[in-house]
């Protein structure tokens, strides 16, 4: 009898615990799914965003730790958790660091600085920043700063290649008369003699200018380094964006000055460039900032052709190539050109070059012909991810 109650209470006690352990289970899924479902909605691309979250369970209640920059986010899982009566506690760090004492913005400090995908120089180069962009930071480690591009997107830079500044600097550096460098690359000098080098200079770099005289813009670095750029290299930034107004046949120009540029993975300048940080740097010196990379620029603009009707596409159109959809694998974009009419695109592989869609044609480009998946207009048209220089204030208000 004895035997038979203590079977009885030993099946009794494993039904319980079979039964608490599907709650923790139901509850611990519940919990899985908030967060992704949040993840999904507010950071879906971790390339631009930051939700990184993950959870252990500490006696009866849930740790919840990570980062993100975005506060909603943050508040959106807990309103969720809460609703599901899960129990938590949230370790959840909200960037930027407040280890940062406010030094949450900075300025690239040098002609093109390497963002890395890691805090360290080993790391793969992500993307670059040119002289003068602003960026946003959000956290330290070391000698190393994580921080967001005007395009939003995230990687690291050395301290090397930036000037930190509060709210206050950093609206005072954007307030100040500035001057863009036009020419593919050159230099600027410690006086007019034009003898001892400041620092080299690549297309697209901005810089304070706070004087000039007949041949020479004076200008000041971030850190406070004054040197003079030739006025022929060079124009006030004010003045370029007036008469901005980007066409088709500018687009195809301005690609042609960076034909041979060697390919550099990572890079966005005419140091060195990949697929999608040429077609960036086209847009760029017309004007526009444009997503960081070709699996990201295919999402905007307008659709044109997925069918190799080449008579629809005009000048400046986006060409992509890369895997097609099967019922087994996804879309897999991997590279980019740009359309510049004749049949032909131009685009860096190897080094900025020039190929064709033409079978018959000297410079036919048969792999990059049957790997084609589509081609998009991103020229005027309007789109969030699609940034216009002389609408937005990003480096001068």
């Amino acid at each position: 009898m004895k035997q038979y109650k203590l079977g009885s209470l030993i099946t009794v006690f494993l039904v319980l615990l079979m039964i608490s352990c599907n709650k923790q289970s139901e509850k611990e899924a519940k919990l899985l799914e908030s967060i992704s479902e949040v993840k999904k909605q507010y950071a879906p691309d971790k390339r631009t965003a930051l939700f990184d979250i993950h959870t252990f369970i500490n006696t009866e209640k849930y740790i919840l730790i990570g980062e993100s920059n975005i506060p909603e986010a943050v508040a959106l899982l807990k309103t969720k958790l809460d609703a599901e009566n899960i129990m938590y506690e949230s370790r959840i760090k909200i960037l930027p660091s407040e280890d940062l004492e406010g030094k949450t913005h900075a300025v690239v400090n040098i002609s093109v600085a390497n963002l890395r995908s890691e805090p360290k120089h080993s790391a793969e180069l992500a993307t670059q920043a040119t002289l003068g962009t602003p960026v946003k930071v959000l956290k330290k480690e070391e000698n190393w700063y994580y921080i967001q591009t005007p395009d939003k997107y995230l990687s690291w830079v050395n301290v090397g290649g930036i000037v930190l500044m509060d709210d206050t600097q950093a609206q005072n550096w954007k307030s100040t008369t500035k001057l863009i460098y036009t020419q593919t690359a050159g230099y600027s000098y410690q006086d007019t003699q034009a003898t001892q080098r400041v620092s080299d200079l690549v297309a697209g770099d901005i810089i304070e200018m706070t004087g000039e005289t007949d041949d020479f813009f004076e200008v000041q670095y971030p850190d406070g380094r004054k040197a003079v750029v030739r006025k022929e290299e060079s124009e006030p930034y004010g003045a370029w964006l007036e008469k901005l107004e980007p066409t088709q046949e500018g687009l195809v120009t301005t690609s042609k000055t960076l034909m041979g540029v060697p390919y550099l993975w990572g890079g966005t300048s005419t140091k060195g460039m990949d697929c999608s940080g040429f077609t960036k740097t086209i847009f760029f010196l017309n004007g526009m900032v444009i997503p960081r990379d070709a699996s990201q620029q295919v999402h905007t603009g307008k659709a044109i052709d997925s069918v190799k009707n080449f008579d629809l596409l005009q000048k400046g159109d986006l060409l992509f190539f890369g895997r097609k959809e099967t019922d087994s694998t996804a879309e897999k974009v991997v590279h980019v050109g740009m359309w510049i009419g004749n049949n032909e695109f131009i685009h860096a592989s190897e080094m900025v070059r020039i190929n064709s869609m033409d079978p018959n044609a000297d410079n036919y480009d048969e792999h990059n012909h049957n790997r084609y998946l589509r081609s998009k207009r991103i020229l005027k048209e309007n789109d969030d991810a699609l940034i216009s220089l002389v609408k937005n204030p990003v480096f001068k208000d």
